[in-house]
């Protein structure tokens, strides 16, 4: 029995369950019904560049136009949905979401002509992406500064589990009809919105008297004080940079796949799939580490595994090589976005989360907007292998963007992580005036 007791297997299934004693229920439950999500969206997402160019025999500058015009009214939604958020709640925003993303899902199966994405990819984004901040605010409502950035980790695992399961399934759906990819995705996407409606209650904490009088535009106006609190703003614009070559992981890196080397969507949902089991292996362990360390510095780090990784696939044409820079990749992304979601989360006062969460969204929706686009011209063009040149000098700048902010900030303290490596909320009240005078 002491055998059994002290064994490898009973160590990890106790380690598990302190795990899960350390969060409420009430989070396990949104990860439970947020990895069923991820499923759909996964089989999905990876091939949406490849189904527009086959399906309307276009190239990927057409569809890197389509993809922006959906991130650039994503990008309107998704601050709709911030102030909608602080405005009516978390949980009717989120459910309202997966409800308009099985229609919207549809709707793209059954289009036959390539004008007709473009009045879609209007209507889809600004209201596809409603929902977005809802779920970031929720999760910061549940969890105390202390367990933000494991729990977005613990995100972050569930999610890539998703990326095991839902790539390797789509990719081989793919081969014989995208449109049960699509029906797929819509069928999941309402199923979550039920199991929502049925388990999860409504997390927005109770509003003030002030901000219960406040009207719906004066919610919006709110945006204003996000734009005044500067290191917030810095931290946005350095990871912009950043994000213009994460992008293009599901955007471009398909077609260039299949086109230059003669990959098929098999074998990008396997790069995929590595990305998924790395992170799902590592995570946990990467995230208890990182908060010790000061954060900017993280990101620059995280960053720099991004130069390394997205810059082999313009030096190397093998696909053992495809897979290393993906995992490569994987190291940096383990790093940085747990990072990036607590500092989100904790710049954000209770009553205004759903607005800096949309804000936060800045990171990925402006380069998705532009990325795909400037990507498919350079791909359509140009020597393909720029792509990866360029994406490599970008990441650079963004490290050095990340450490030179750490030497205008992180002296005064080490941003919002304490020397334990735990939040402290008197830290972060003392911090973000101190830094908005800088």
């Amino acid at each position: 029995m002491q055998n059994k007791v002290g064994s490898p297997i009973f160590r990890v299934i106790q380690r598990l369950k302190n795990i899960y004693n350390e969060f409420p229920r009430k989070f396990w439950l949104i990860v439970a019904v947020s990895f069923i999500d991820r499923i759909g969206g996964t089989m999905l997402f990876p091939f949406f560049s490849l189904y527009i160019t086959e399906k309307f025999s276009v190239g990927m500058t057409e569809a890197g136009y389509v993809l922006g015009l959906f991130a650039f009214f994503g990008l309107i939604g998704g601050f709709i949905g911030g102030a909608l958020t602080d405005k009516f709640g978390r949980r009717k925003i989120i459910i309202f979401g997966l409800v308009f993303s099985a229609l919207s899902t549809l709707s793209l199966a059954f289009v036959n002509e390539f004008a007709m994405l473009i009045p879609l990819a209007i209507i889809i984004g600004l209201l596809s992406d409603v929902a977005g901040p809802a779920h970031n605010a929720m999760i910061a409502d549940i969890l105390d500064e202390k367990q933000r950035q494991e729990g977005f980790g613990i995100l972050r695992v569930v999610a890539n589990m998703s990326w095991i399961i839902g790539p390797s399934i789509g990719g081989f759906v793919a081969n014989r009809s995208y449109l049960v990819l699509f029906i797929s995705d819509a069928v999941i996407s309402c199923f979550v919105a039920f199991l929502f409606y049925r388990l999860i209650a409504e997390t927005k904490p109770e509003a003030r008297e002030d901000e219960e009088r406040q009207s719906l535009l004066q919610t919006f106006v709110g945006y204003g004080q996000v734009l005044k609190d500067k290191a917030f703003v810095a931290f946005l614009m350095a990871g912009m940079l950043m994000g213009m070559v994460y992008q293009q992981m599901y955007n471009s890196l398909s077609v260039y796949l299949r086109d230059v080397h003669n990959i098929a969507p098999q074998g990008y949902g396997f790069l995929l799939t590595s990305s998924a089991i790395t992170v799902i292996i590592f995570q946990f362990y990467t995230t208890r580490v990182i908060k010790k360390r000061p954060p900017f510095l993280m990101m620059a780090l995280g960053t720099f595994f991004y130069m390394i990784g997205f810059s082999m696939f313009g030096i190397f044409s093998n696909y053992w090589f495809f897979i290393a820079a993906v995992v490569i990749i994987t190291i940096g992304e383990m790093v940085n976005m747990p990072t990036m979601q607590t500092l989100a989360a904790n710049f954000a006062p209770e009553a205004m989360r759903g607005r800096y969460m949309a804000a936060f969204g800045l990171i990925w929706m402006i380069p998705a907007t532009v990325s795909p686009t400037l990507a498919g011209i350079i791909l359509d063009n140009y020597n393909p292998n720029f792509l990866w040149y360029i994406g490599g000098f970008l990441c650079a700048v963004a490290a050095l963007s990340f450490v030179v902010l750490h030497g205008r900030l992180g002296k005064q303290k080490r941003f919002i992580t304490s020397n334990d490596g735990e939040l402290d909320e008197k830290e972060i009240n003392d911090y973000i005036p101190a830094v908005q005078e800088a």
